[in-house]
């Protein structure tokens, strides 16, 4: 076989994930490599866990990253803080509720759910209400879920859990660093996230924060493999069921004392140190504004087209907008259009909602006045093209005309 070099097409990337990524994160990754104990490795490391303290909002010494997707962080989370019997409560709202129930399970949980239509969000006090029905240890929420573009409400939740002394975990891979998210303020024990959304970089590095009563139960479980101990190593007859997402045994590869667990995947490191840099750098209440405001202004740009936005709008993320698909028009038509003729992607949706509805997202690099007046201007030609009756220059003008009413 003779395999030509890698040379993607250019890809205005609007979908909810991942996007386009910032090209000072890809200049990062580009970056020569060093070995795992190097002292500027090391160094990277450190710097890596202080900058994402900051993005993550909190004073956790515990906040590091996980090799691999978000999905990595989910599982590894999951996996440490859960032992086989415990009582976990997932509150599902969209498809990634059902991820962290199914997470959880094979982490040999006793799961209990409660859910509600995709669409909505779950009013506080009914999965307070929950908590005291179940009477978890641990409760597991999604913050962003991409499948529905709603945010969870967390900070009363969190409050209550500390109450009721239950682990309170959430993922924010959707949702963090272009939505108000605050781990310390609200309680939350353990969150994880990735970088393909608005963290402007490319997905294979999970990013988590843990809690000191996190880190306790983690420590408590903590088994160190045989091949690397010594005699004074903690070995236990249940150890964390998973090798390679030992929290435990990662926690003391980033630490002081560099006991080696696995290789650092050296590039993606370099590229998550590089979006919490531009995060930091940027505050984080600016890059949440500027979520808000970008993602604002497709929702008006889409309405203009009379376009029907999917949801609770009270409670949409800043990035990401759910968009009926009209009557009439073949949604998939409309995605293979906008790619083939504008380089454009937009998504689709999961589950009750596959094939109703499309999702927009404006985060990251993307999260600009540009890209979101190019996608408007491409939508509207394609959806004409595609039979629907469309207002000529409405998506363009709504939008224009938010940005006109907010700045």
């Amino acid at each position: 076989m003779t395999a030509e070099p890698v040379h993607p097409p250019h890809r205005l990337l609007m979908g909810p994930g991942p996007i386009t990524a910032d090209p000072r994160v890809l200049r990062a990754m580009s970056a020569a490599l060093v070995g795992q104990y190097d002292p500027v490795m090391t160094e990277y490391m450190a710097e890596t866990q202080e900058l994402y303290r900051e993005v993550f909002r909190t004073r956790n010494a515990a906040t590091l990253l996980v090799d691999g997707t978000s999905r990595a962080g989910i599982e590894a989370a999951l996996v440490s803080l859960v032992s086989p019997g415990d009582r976990v409560l997932v509150p599902i709202f969209g498809r990634f509720g059902f991820l962290l129930q199914e997470i959880a399970e094979r982490c040999g949980a006793e799961v209990h759910t409660i859910e509600r239509e995709w669409g909505t969000v779950f009013p506080p006090e009914e999965v307070i209400a929950a908590l005291d029905e179940v009477r978890p240890t641990l409760l597991a929420l999604v913050h962003g879920d991409t499948s529905t573009t709603l945010a969870q409400p967390l900070a009363e939740i969190g409050a209550a859990c500390r109450e009721r002394g239950v682990l309170f975990y959430t993922d924010v891979t959707a949702s963090l660093g272009g939505n108000e998210f605050e781990t310390d303020a609200w309680g939350v024990d353990a969150a994880t996230a990735g970088l393909q959304k608005c963290l402007a970089g490319p997905s294979g590095s999970s990013p988590i924060t843990l809690s000191d009563r996190a880190l306790a139960v983690i420590e408590a479980r903590k088994s160190i493999e045989a091949g690397i101990r010594d005699a004074d190593s903690q070995v236990v007859a249940h150890p964390i069921r998973s090798n390679y997402f030992d929290l435990g045994q990662i926690l003391d590869y980033w630490g002081p004392k560099r006991l080696n667990h696995h290789t650092e995947a050296t590039s993606m490191l370099y590229a998550a140190r590089e979006c919490a840099r531009l995060l930091v750098d940027e505050t984080m209440e600016a890059a949440v504004a500027r979520h808000a405001l970008h993602g604002g202004a497709m929702a008006a740009g889409l309405s203009g087209l009379g376009l029907e936005l999917f949801g609770d709008q009270a409670h949409r993320m800043n990035n990401v907008i759910g968009v009926v698909i009209p009557e009439g028009v073949e949604g998939e038509a409309v995605r293979g259009a906008l790619l083939a003729d504008y380089a454009i992607e937009i998504g689709t949706s999961f589950g009750p909602l596959h094939g109703r509805i499309w999702r927009i997202g404006v985060m990251g690099y993307n999260a600009r006045r540009d890209t979101v007046l190019t996608t408007l201007a491409a939508l509207e030609q394609v959806l004409r093209r595609a039979g629907a009756a469309v207002p000529a220059g409405g998506g363009v003008d709504g939008a224009l005309e938010y940005y006109g009413s907010v700045l």
